[in-house]
């Protein structure tokens, strides 16, 4: 069978009777198998996924089927799917059943896309690396001896590897953009707002943001186009109108600004700081106008994205008690050994941590000194970065320092790995859309690493327009 890296291509077959749904499903299937000692997937629904197939195929040779009818599809195990278990990586949820979908699932059924599986993950999305999971961490398909990167480091990989035409992941800090920079796919974090997160367990709900992995721009699009808008299960999702899919061609010139302290930083590799200067100069020679600007704030970011997520953890991850639903101690005997047991059983390393940290910020005496401060810290950067969007079309830095990374190299100090958010936390504390895009190929360890480019609120459309054309135009460099 055709390696198919795009849905234009796949539909074309489909319509033309050169190619059967069932046979690409059982395609995809295949590639699982053969990664089996790779926990890329924590379940596949390949019976489901197989009845599944044969029912769109009648509509697609009836010519009723939806526009995402031959979409293959994996989902983040933090995305609720009714009937379907979802753990979000641990032990805590382990066997729980949802009982209703996300509104994104909803909506990608209801365009006819096929969902296959669901994707292993940080546990509770806290991580850079998929290295917290409780079922094990994945391997990066590129390169088995290292990290995928996190949170949604399944994702990114059932994607690279072939596993399916398109993953959803969520983005706290970099969970979408990070792993797609380490895995080689594109990756998209969304205006927060623009995707509803109905049926996402929650990390930290004013960061977290629901969006798709693919290698091909054009189904970024086409996914986005189906999951955006309005729902009325969330209070926070925008009114703002989605548009169309993508244009064909992108022949505009763009104002972009380069943030001069990402290139200043003294933990990027040398080599993607020079090609991402030669990437600055073949835009510049395309007619595009290329400043560099300023955020001084960027020190403080990776402290504020810490202090309110871990905050916002803290409340969010207090339902897991061991009462309502899921892991309950066995050694339990009263209603306080059950809250303490269950918890300190279930719950992995990183994720205590993160609750207890966000306890501490939010406790009496310091929420001052670190809460209130990260928030001012949060309002400063949203205004300076809005009023940058509006003299700059585009805003570009790398998306990680380094490339992908073996296990176990950060060791047992967390902040060399909350460092590896320095790059993409800005988009999230700010709510903007951004895009890691794989351009380039590092020349010593081969690995991927990406362009990550930023725009306006709810810009999607040209910031999608302005990548598909960058991507058409700029293969992946050795």
């Amino acid at each position: 069978m055709k390696d198919y890296s795009c849905l234009r291509d796949i539909q074309a077959d489909l319509y033309a009777g050169s190619l059967s749904l069932p046979d690409l499903v059982n395609s995809y299937l295949g590639s699982i198998e053969k990664l089996q000692h790779n926990p890329i997937f924590l379940e596949v629904w390949d019976e489901e996924a197989r009845a599944e197939a044969e029912a769109i195929q009648m509509k697609i040779t009836n010519k009723t089927a939806g526009v995402l009818a031959g979409m293959v599809i994996g989902i983040k195990d933090n995305i609720c799917y009714a009937g379907h278990k979802v753990s979000a990586a641990s032990r805590i949820l382990e066997g729980f059943e949802s009982l209703y979908s996300a509104t994104v699932v909803e909506r990608l059924l209801a365009a006819d896309a096929l969902i296959i599986g669901r994707l292993n993950c940080d546990e509770f999305a806290m991580g850079s690396s998929n290295e917290n999971s409780a079922y094990g961490a994945v391997l990066n398909p590129l390169n088995e001896k290292l990290v995928t990167g996190g949170s949604s480091g399944g994702s990114a990989a059932a994607v690279a590897a072939g596993c399916c035409l398109i993953a959803l992941g969520s983005d706290t800090g970099g969970s979408i953009r990070q792993p797609a920079s380490f895995c080689g796919v594109v990756g998209l974090k969304p205006t927060y707002g623009r995707v509803s997160r109905h049926g996402l367990i929650a990390f930290a709900s004013s960061f977290d943001q629901i969006g798709p992995f693919a290698k091909d721009v054009e189904d970024i699009s086409a996914v986005m186009s189906v999951i955006s808008g309005q729902d009325p299960f969330d209070q926070t999702s925008s009114v703002t109108p989605v548009p169309a899919r993508i244009p064909k061609s992108d022949r505009q010139t763009y104002r972009i600004g380069y943030i001069q302290e990402c290139f200043d930083s003294e933990g990027l590799d040398p080599e993607i700081r020079s090609k991402h200067n030669s990437l600055i100069d073949g835009l510049r020679a395309d007619g595009h106008h290329i400043d560099a600007v300023s955020i001084p704030e960027l020190p403080y970011l990776v402290p504020a994205y810490y202090i309110l997520t871990t905050a916002e953890a803290s409340s969010n991850l207090s339902r897991f008690d061991g009462i309502h639903y899921g892991y309950r101690s066995k050694k339990a005997h009263d209603i306080d050994s059950t809250y303490t047991l269950s918890r300190s059983e279930a719950f992995g390393k990183e994720v205590k941590r993160r609750i207890m940290l966000g306890t501490f910020v939010l406790s009496a005496g310091y929420y001052d000194a670190y809460y209130a401060k990260a928030q001012k810290v949060r309002r400063i950067l949203t205004d300076r970065t809005n009023k940058l969007l509006e003299d700059f079309d585009f805003l570009l830095s790398p998306t990680t320092p380094g490339t992908a990374f073996e296990f176990g190299s950060k060791g047992d100090d967390p902040l060399k790995m909350y460092l590896e958010d320095i790059y993409t936390v800005h988009a999230n504390l700010t709510g903007i859309p951004a895009i890691s895009l794989p351009l380039f190929k590092h020349s010593q360890s081969g690995m991927p690493f990406g362009a990550q480019f930023s725009s306006a609120s709810f810009s999607e459309e040209k910031l999608l327009g302005f990548a598909h054309t960058l991507m058409n135009k700029v293969s992946l460099e050795a």
